[in-house]
């Protein structure tokens, strides 16, 4: 794991029992998978990777378009090969082949990630096999950011 993944791995867990709330990208307040992503950027470089507009909680299923994808390539740039994932990188996931990416995540070890899951809240799961095959994208933040 390099210095930045390892980084990434300490903010993300400090997140763990944050309650669920959508749109939410409060630590300890609230936050949903996209605020966790958005709050541990906000920590490694101080500031908000962009503005967010509202979304409401089904926009994957109603716009049709793959925003997460291209909000994940616009920030991180090229994904990373799944295979070669290390903890500290975002993971996208997708329910369906046919659907948008629609929640995200932070690898924490080999086989775990942490994540807000809705009525729930920000919690480590293990990477099962069904996780791992809802994977749409891997990326890294860099030790910059846009570098």
């Amino acid at each position: 794991m390099n210095g930045v993944g390892e980084r990434v791995v300490r903010l993300a867990e400090q997140w763990i029992g944050t309650p669920y709330r959508h749109q939410g990208t409060t630590l300890g307040v609230g936050c949903d998978c996209i605020g966790l992503i958005r709050g541990v950027w906000r920590a490694l470089y101080g500031e908000e990777p962009e503005a967010v507009p509202p979304y409401a909680p089904d926009w994957a299923e109603r716009s049709g378009d793959d925003r997460l994808l291209v909000a994940g390539l616009r920030l991180f740039g090229t994904p990373v090969p799944s295979v070669e994932m290390i903890p500290g990188d975002v993971l996208l996931f997708r329910w369906r082949p046919d659907c948008a990416a629609k929640h995200a995540g932070i690898l924490v070890g080999p086989d775990h990630f942490v994540h807000a899951y809705e009525q729930v809240a920000v919690t480590r799961s293990v990477l099962v096999p069904s996780w791992r095959r809802r994977i749409a994208a891997v990326h890294r933040f860099s030790d910059k950011r846009n570098g």
